[in-house]
């Protein structure tokens, strides 16, 4: 029986198939931007040739096809939406919260209203923020509405109301009334996507996930119609922004809960062999063909967020505030920057090498893929300095133009700077791993930690090339290389657990007064969230509960654990934890302050049994012969030069094996690169150790 992982990347589609006993069917397919779900139909296409469909037990999706119709891709188009909001707040939405992504641009534009003004609705209602009705709903304004919605040919409706979070009562009352007269529209009220305060984060998210309901329902079905007509009908289920898979019906109601879907991925796997070897604190870091990610994985627990800004601007490494769509839910957090393999090369107005932001994507890639790409990447220099095997990829499938790469680096970068060949590939990788390096300091640094105190899992078809560059600029000594690390975000798929997150607001202020209230708002929380699994699962559950918290007078919020049940003494203990946390996070803690609980949360986690690694065979520190391929010349930056290397063929290496850097290490899905001054050993389950010897 099989476990099957797709993950959609900007260049590449990966499937990876997980047997009971271990074994590993890894496929890598080009990605299709304008239609993701043709890649994915040919990976199982291939995939479904050597084996039996009914040997698939289950298959995890991960994809970007709802951020990539936020950012406006083409042939996925944006219904068109309505807004029906509290009489006097239809321009939320747009006043926001006065966030300016660009402080000094006095020619700065806000992102683009989802929702036209006109298209925005005022009804006459009211509830107070204790969950009074202090107007009632005014249904004659609801049925002029409707009559306008069917007069402009609206696709979508999003039903924000002020502090509906509390009470949505007149929320539904007017979903009932949209349903009943406009059945063929998409509906979503903000109490059934996030019972938080904060109105503009409510709508925003609530705008949002009803234009993608459309888009990600349609994408699924015929994802859906398309594995049946190869007679596949394994459970299919998609991965979550916060790392756990979540049901299609599920994902169908909340499409922004996958808004960072396949980014999530490759944490998961890391946090799962980071369990197996024993890690606790880990920085997750993926490259593959259009961007570079890092996560960090602390005391064994994946540090996530509760915002995220879709379609927003990445300065640095980090999203700015206010220049995309803000989202409230649970997503992993992670700091991304464009540098993959097929980022491009330019010069600047002033002769500047710049690097990114925009990449040469599936088609036409990098120039020495030969698809007709002008471009100088990242991948093309990392063919000029001899990184890669200068003859083909993917285990002969895909053939390299040297020649092309060559002519691309010359033409756009050394007639333009006056760069050799030579200093122009290298400064391309310079300045690539520069901005890389920023995002693994974003995770560490200046989250407090010390990057010495963590082991690096790097993967993404460009992550090897690059780990040990970029762990030698951040100080970091250890770095592990998975088997198949150009398809490790799709293994994460497969060992991912069911995940579900519930939300209620309390906004009280921490006392002994409040301690069985809170207690019945968990158990109600509880009962929610566990309505949510899907009904054939009999794997364990894990229940945990989380409380929101800040000083009073403070804007934003603590995510802290408490044990169950709640109590005089375990609410003592929590206000402990709070001001611990407080200090950890920000330097600081004010103990004779006022504590507030801002919201309850409950996550509710279906364990699902993970499958075992395979374990390879035995060996002695000293390589056998056969698992040597071949040298060339390699050039290094610190060298200066190119170093004759030993090319090693990574499905020869026995555990135990002991490679003295530098050397190169060539498998289907990647090629690690294997720096002067470290050492490469192979593990039991084949991971490929790198230590710095400094």
């Amino acid at each position: 029986m099989f476990r099957v992982g797709v993950d959609i990347g900007g260049t590449f589609t990966d499937l990876v198939a997980l047997g009971e006993s271990g074994e590993i069917i890894n496929i890598k397919v080009p990605t299709t931007p304008k239609n993701p779900s043709i890649g994915v139909l040919d990976s199982f296409h291939r995939f479904t040739k050597g084996i039996d469909v009914k040997d698939i037990e289950l298959i995890v999706h991960a994809t970007t096809i709802a951020t990539n119709a936020i950012l406006g891709q083409v042939e996925l188009n944006l219904p068109k939406t309505a807004l029906i909001t509290t009489y006097g707040f239809k321009d939320i939405v747009e006043i926001g919260r006065q966030r300016r992504a660009e402080l000094y641009n006095l020619f700065f534009q806000k992102p683009k209203q989802l929702i036209q003004r006109k298209f925005r609705f005022e009804v006459r209602e009211r509830i107070d923020a204790f969950g009074n009705i202090i107007e009632p709903l005014n249904i004659n304004d609801v049925y002029s509405i409707i009559d306008k919605i069917k007069s402009e040919g609206i696709e979508a409706v999003a039903i924000c109301f002020l502090n509906s979070y509390v009470n949505p009562i007149h929320e539904l009352r007017v979903k009932e009334e949209v349903i009943k007269n406009l059945p063929n529209l998409y509906v979503c009220c903000s109490s059934e996507v996030t019972k938080e305060y904060r109105e503009y984060e409510r709508f925003s998210t609530t705008i949002v996930n009803v234009m993608l309901m459309p888009i990600v329902s349609k994408y699924l079905k015929n994802l859906i119609d398309g594995l049946r007509e190869f007679k596949i009908s394994a459970p299919f289920f998609i991965m979550q922004s916060s790392g756990g898979m979540a049901s299609i019906d599920y994902v169908s109601k909340k499409p922004t809960t996958i808004i960072e879907s396949g980014p999530a991925s490759g944490v998961v796997a890391s946090a799962f062999y980071s369990n197996i070897l024993g890690l606790r604190d880990v920085i997750s870091f993926d490259m593959g063909g259009t961007t570079a990610k890092a996560g960090s994985i602390r005391k064994g627990i994946i540090e996530s967020t509760s915002e995220y800004e879709v379609a927003g601007r990445v300065h640095k490494g980090r999203i700015v505030k206010g220049s995309g769509y803000p989202i409230r839910g649970s997503f992993i957090d992670l700091a991304e920057c464009s540098a993959g393999g097929g980022t491009m090369a330019w010069v600047d107005e002033i002769g500047a090498l710049r690097v990114g932001p925009l990449s040469a994507g599936a088609y036409p890639g990098p120039a020495c893929y030969g698809l007709g790409g002008l471009e100088p990447t990242v991948t093309d220099a990392n063919l000029i300095l001899g990184r890669l095997n200068p003859k083909f990829l993917l285990g002969g499938e895909l053939q390299i133009r040297m020649d092309l790469a060559k002519r691309a680096i010359e033409e756009r970068i050394c007639n333009k700077t006056g760069l050799s060949l030579i200093e122009a590939a290298a400064g391309i990788i310079k300045i690539a791993n520069s901005e890389m390096a920023k995002i693994i300091r974003i995770v560490s640094v200046e989250r407090g930690y010390d990057p010495r105190d963590f082991t690096m899992i790097a993967f993404g078809g460009a992550g090897p090339m690059h780990a040990c560059a970029l762990a030698e600029e951040i100080n970091l000594h250890s770095v592990i290389i998975p088997p198949n690390p150009g398809l490790f975000s799709a293994l994460g798929l497969v060992v991912s657990d069911f995940k579900y997150e519930v939300i209620k607001s309390i906004m009280k202020n921490v006392s002994f007064e409040i301690v069985n209230e809170v207690e019945r708002v968990f158990n109600d929380l509880e009962i929610e969230g566990l309505n949510m699994m899907p009904k054939f699962f009999k794997g364990d559950i894990i229940v945990q509960r989380y409380l929101d918290m800040r000083y009073v007078g403070q804007s934003y919020e603590l995510i802290i654990p408490i044990a169950k049940p709640l109590t005089n003494e375990s609410l003592m203990k929590l206000i402990d934890d709070f001001h611990n946390k407080h200090e950890e996070t920000y330097g600081y803690s004010a103990r004779e302050g006022d504590v507030e609980i801002v919201n309850a949360r409950v996550v509710i986690i279906g364990i699902v049994k993970k499958p075992r690694l395979k374990v390879i065979e035995k060996g002695e520190a000293q390589y056998s012969i056969d698992s040597v391929i071949g040298e060339r010349e390699v050039f290094f930056e610190e060298s200066n030069q190119y170093i004759n290397c030993k090319v090693f063929n990574r499905e020869k290496l026995k555990s135990g094996n002991i490679i003295d850097g530098p050397a190169i290490i060539e498998q289907y899905d990647s090629t690690i690169v294997v720096y002067p001054n470290w050492l490469a050993e192979i593990d039991n389950y084949g991971n490929v150790i790198m230590r710095w010897k400094k």
